[in-house]
């Protein structure tokens, strides 16, 4: 392993909107419930690489197509909201991104989450907000494709979590993790697949695969340790696994594991015609330790017919600038 510094830095323009036609920039967030019943991922889109809007547009204008999804998760199922809004519900700044009536906002040590959207493809109110303080902030930017037009940022790798909703009323406690992915051009267009995970060990230790097949078949592969202190090593990555594919539509699904470790699948979290979102629980850091692993099929998020499918989940609204 390769001891890499990575000491907690100012977050300067964390919500820079800089955007090109056709690109995107994302920012994500995942937690889990120390008791491990309850999640929550959030991604705030400009250029929402999964709408199908923006895809039909020529992807000319990426400030006209923006999303905060938000996806609960519990023993009683699950609310899940992503509204589509246009330039005029858009604001951002170096410590602020709003998108209609839900924003992100960093203080220097917290980062808060206010939603209120409503719930797909059932109507429901989804509203609360969710407090993420980063234990470190990592400054490194990670390239994740042979010509440089996409990369990735870790921004805290390990976080604590506070989750206060009222709708629906939820009020949990756990561990979790922030990240932002930025790209000049069109996902599927990159990419074939690539799956992506982290494991959240109890000392502090948060280990990240990301792992990417090109359209040329390139492959490429991050493994990465962090520290409890920001600091994080490189390691070789360890052998390919194959995870069982999703149950409804039979998404791929892999990882990396080996020299001992192994990997347990557990609950399927989102089961989408080209994504997956699962709880997994792997040995990678020496003893059990649970997290989350996506994975995503470029070569179907380009079907004309799957991209006709998501309006159902993915309404737009667009009130003018």
């Amino acid at each position: 392993m390769t001891p890499k510094k990575s000491a907690p830095a100012p977050l300067t323009g964390l919500f820079d909107p800089s955007t090109p036609p056709g690109g995107y920039a994302w920012w994500y967030a995942d937690g889990l419930s120390r008791d491990g019943d309850f999640a929550f991922t959030l991604i705030a889109f400009i250029g929402s690489v999964f709408s199908p809007y923006y895809a039909w547009s020529g992807r000319r204008d990426p400030y006209n197509h923006c999303a905060i999804n938000l996806a609960l998760y519990g023993p009683r199922g699950a609310r899940w909201a992503m509204t589509e809004r246009g330039r005029g519900d858009l604001k951002a700044d170096e410590t602020s991104l709003t998108i209609g009536p839900s924003s992100l906002s960093w203080d220097g040590q917290t980062l808060t989450i206010d939603i209120a959207e409503y719930g797909m493809p059932v109507p429901a109110p989804v509203r609360g907000q969710i407090r993420l303080r980063p234990r470190a902030v990592n400054p490194k930017v990670f390239q994740i494709d042979s010509a440089g037009a996409h990369t990735w940022r870790p921004i805290a790798p390990t976080a604590d979590v506070e989750l206060r909703f009222t709708a629906p009323g939820l009020r949990w406690n756990g561990e979790a993790y922030f990240d932002t992915n930025r790209g000049q051009a069109p996902l599927e267009e990159a990419f074939r697949y690539w799956d992506w995970s982290r494991i959240q060990a109890k000392d502090g230790r948060s280990a990240i695969l990301y792992n990417t097949v090109e359209r040329s078949g390139t492959e490429r592969a991050l493994s990465l340790l962090f520290r409890p202190d920001g600091t994080y090593e490189t390691f070789d990555p360890p052998p390919k696994a194959v995870l069982a594919p999703t149950p409804i539509f039979r998404v791929q699904r892999t990882t990396r594991a080996g020299n001992g470790t192994s990997v347990r699948l557990g609950r399927t979290l989102e089961d989408a015609p080209f994504y997956s979102r699962s709880v997994i629980e792997s040995d990678l850091l020496g003893e059990p330790a649970a997290g989350v692993h996506e994975s995503f099929d470029g070569d179907r998020l380009a079907l004309g017919l799957v991209k006709m499918m998501l309006p159902f989940r993915m309404p737009r609204r667009v009130i003018q600038a």
